[in-house]
């Protein structure tokens, strides 16, 4: 009985944690080891099942022949005692052999009723039984299991049975004061078998863990000694003397609850930071689900009647924290992130403590802790929300990071392979369309070559003749309009940065807008990733009809849809087919020197594996410059390029990494989820979105069906360059999608980095 509920409850944590699968398996494997050792039991237990129901029949009635029980029940007790033995000895211990010569007795017993002698020998066998039994009420070195709350949780069940027999049976003696104390035994029994399967095992080495549990084993034997003494005996009981150790019993429960009281509190961290999936990615939807299931289970669950209140306190706290967090601007702060995650551990402690169904003085005792939990999250939220315009901000200016118009990207200008054609376009769609302000924006996945596209654009013979003013700024993901307004005044007027960098706020807008007012300008907005930071500064400049041009550069295909502006085109950008990888890398690797002929191939192969994406290629060449140009040395390259790349530099995975840092917290999780998935395969959007559900990833929204939730979250990916569309349906809609290998590289090593999932293979 133990066992099985015990195993039930392991087995659910782990599915609570479903996040973390590299973590849970040596947890499995010990659940597994428990429930084969649980079989084994059952199975011995079946096979004892006929003698001992033999037993049970003879024992009702020799006690009506002889009188052998003491009280109606007696010998059923002993059979409880017995199943319990079974569980613990093997067939050589003394106790069993004895059992079966107990047996063999009765079957004589039974074969010659009548014979007075028999019935002596018999009796006497059993009284004999029963004193050796003494030693089974205690709690047992169970050398099954290494955990010694499981040793002592079974042996409370065992007392607890028995205790339920004894009410059931209700002797002669079980009425007023003895049987209300036996009910109350028997619920704070119940109390400490929640507590020992509510402990974690990493927590039994704390030093007032110990001391818990030693005055719950004290305890545990004082109740089993009582039992054996008052019900396992040959003598008429004394009601006095029972009420008396009962009364002893309870006092001494009572002081174990106190120190378990303070015990639960002094450890109430480590729990949250024990049980709950230790994964430090989370979706707020996922909370919505757990919100949902707590709001079930106080609107249909009974046997949560009493704490009902204090759940529906706690559900609304909840609630506002949730909402709370949604508002907060920052979505993608450190700080947001962090809070968002302590939420998630409280919401996810209180759908244990309802899940447990302990006894109702534990549950009251864990939603305290939750409540007290909950308190000052409240005061860090409103501190959040206080501090938020200061969070936007970055650092004073300077900036440590800033590219100036002209300086090198990480591919190069020299090397604009597969670019020529957009550059044309462009440059035409910049000289000769409506003279009202044209928003432009050149997409694509980091590592293309938007930047280095836009310097060639910037360079431009034909540029630098047709407008009077170029500017050009570089937006970082947390940006502030100040730093950009004295970017883009230096890059017209480097030699004034002191005065700059002295003129209040409104000042910089000023004269940057004089400075504009009816001449024709582009202005480049390198690296943007929302149109909030071009809403910023549009103040800034002028539409006079003349001809003047927006260029931004973005991860996101939606920035320059979101632009207040009619007149606007998006150019994204292509990865490069298989010839212009290998002109890349032979011209990054040789720059004016051929190619050896004995590398060409493996060369060839090594820029096919780099999937079209330039940086990617620029990175591995650098590799590629330091190694013996031997085609062995080049093979091991191919096999593994992004442990080569990461190796040689960081600059790499802080390009790709940007893009997921960039993602708001509900997006997180579905991103690293495209991680399970085989590199390079098309995904069914379908299948995905089935799987994001499951996780519980989709969150709700109103008047929105959760299915047009998920197609959001997935195009919100795709117009982020972090997925790619591989097939449409025939109504336009996706019909399935992948993502680059430099990608899945990254989301693969973040995953497993963050706990969030493991991906094992063979």
């Amino acid at each position: 009985m133990w066992n099985e509920s015990h195993n039930h409850f392991e087995a659910r944590r782990l599915c609570q944690g479903k996040s973390k699968p590299a973590a849970s398996l040596g947890c499995r494997e010990s659940i597994s080891n428990r429930l084969l050792v649980f079989n084994m039991e059952k199975e011995r237990r079946r096979e004892m099942a006929p003698s001992t129901s033999n037993l049970k029949q003879l024992l009702k009635y020799q006690s009506k022949c002889l009188r052998l029980e003491m009280f109606d029940g007696q010998g059923q007790l002993v059979l409880i005692v017995t199943h319990f033995i079974i569980k613990l000895c093997s067939e050589d211990d003394e106790i069993i052999i004895l059992l079966k010569s107990l047996e063999d007795s009765a079957k004589l017993c039974w074969i010659y009723s009548r014979h007075s002698e028999e019935d002596r020998k018999f009796s006497t066998m059993f009284w004999n039984f029963i004193t050796q039994l003494k030693v089974f009420f205690e709690v047992p070195n169970f050398k099954r299991t290494a955990n010694p709350n499981e040793v002592v949780a079974a042996f409370v069940d065992l007392l607890l049975e028995l205790l339920e027999e004894i009410l059931h049976r209700r002797p002669y003696f079980i009425h007023g004061k003895v049987e209300k104390f036996i009910q109350t035994l028997k619920m704070e029994l119940k109390f400490l078998i929640t507590f020992l399967g509510d402990t974690p095992s990493q927590l039994t080495e704390l030093e007032t863990t110990k001391i818990v549990l030693k005055d719950i084993e004290a305890v545990a034997n004082d109740v089993g000694s009582f039992l054996y003494s008052f019900f396992l005996n040959k003598d008429r009981i004394s009601i006095g003397e029972m009420n008396k150790s009962l009364s002893d019993l309870l006092r001494n429960v009572e002081l174990v609850k106190e120190s378990i009281t303070t015990h639960c509190f002094t450890v109430a961290h480590i729990w949250s930071s024990r049980m709950t999936p230790k994964i430090a990615v989370v979706s707020l939807s996922s909370v919505d689900s757990i919100l949902d299931y707590i709001e079930d289970r106080i609107n249909n669950d009974d046997r949560i009647a009493d704490v009902k209140d204090q759940i529906r306190t706690i559900h609304q706290n909840l609630t506002n924290l949730k909402n709370g967090i949604k508002e907060l601007e920052i979505e993608r702060c450190q700080e947001r992130e962090e809070f968002s995650m302590q939420f998630f551990y409280v919401a996810y402690e209180v759908e244990y403590i309802i899940n447990s169904f302990a006894p109702v003085s534990y549950v009251t005792l864990r939603l305290l802790q939750v409540i007290e939990k909950i308190k000052p999250m409240r005061m860090q939220l409103q501190e959040l929300k206080k501090n938020d315009a200061g969070m936007l901000k970055d650092a004073k200016y300077p900036r440590k990071h800033i590219t100036l118009p002209g300086q090198r990207s990480l591919i190069g200008e020299d090397y604009l392979y597969g670019f020529k054609d957009a550059e044309m376009e462009i440059l035409k769609s910049i000289r000769e369309e409506p003279r009202q302000i044209q928003v432009i924006s050149i997409t694509g996945m980091p590592g293309l070559g938007k930047t280095t596209l836009a310097n060639r654009l910037y360079n431009n013979p034909m540029i630098i003749q047709h407008f009077i003013r170029r500017l050009w700024c570089v937006v970082s993901r947390t940006h502030r309009r100040r730093n950009m307004l004295i970017d883009i005044l230096m890059s017209i007027d480097i030699d004034n940065k002191e005065q700059f960098l002295n003129m209040e706020d409104e000042m910089l807008v000023e004269r940057l807008y004089k400075s504009l007012k009816g001449r024709r300008y582009i202005f480049i907005m390198d690296d943007i990733w929302n149109v909030n930071a071009w809403d910023d500064i549009k103040r800034c400049f002028p539409d006079d009809d003349n001809g003047s041009r927006i260029l931004f550069t973005s991860r996101n295909m939606d920035v320059a849809v979101m632009t207040s502006y009619k007149s606007r085109r998006n150019y994204p950008l292509r990865f490069l087919v298989e010839d212009e990888s290998w002109d890349l890398l032979q011209q990054k690797v040789f720059n004016e020197e051929q190619c050896p002929p004995e590398l060409v191939d493996v060369g060839k192969k090594i820029a096919g594996n780099c999937g079209g994406l330039p940086i990617t290629i620029v990175m591995i060449a650098s590799v590629l410059k330091n190694l013996e140009k031997k085609p062995s040395s080049w093979m091991k390259v191919a096999e593994n390029i992004t442990s080569y790349i990461s190796k040689e530099t960081n600059e790499y995975m802080s390009v790709l990494e940007e893009s997921y840092n960039d993602l708001p917290m509900y997006l997180k999780p579905c991103f690293l989820y495209i991680g399970v998935f085989e590199k390079v395969r098309e995904i069914p959007v379908k299948k995905l979105i089935m799987l994001w559900h499951a996780e519980g990833f989709i969150g709700k929204v109103e008047r929105k069906s959760s299915e047009d939730v998920a197609q959001e979250y997935l195009m919100d990916l795709i117009n982020r360059s972090l997925l790619l569309v591989a097939k449409r349906k025939s109504d336009g809609r996706i019909k399935s999608c992948t993502i680059h290998g430099a990608m899945h590289d990254m989301c693969s090593r973040l995953a497993e980095k963050d706990n969030f999932v493991k991906v094992i293979t063979e």
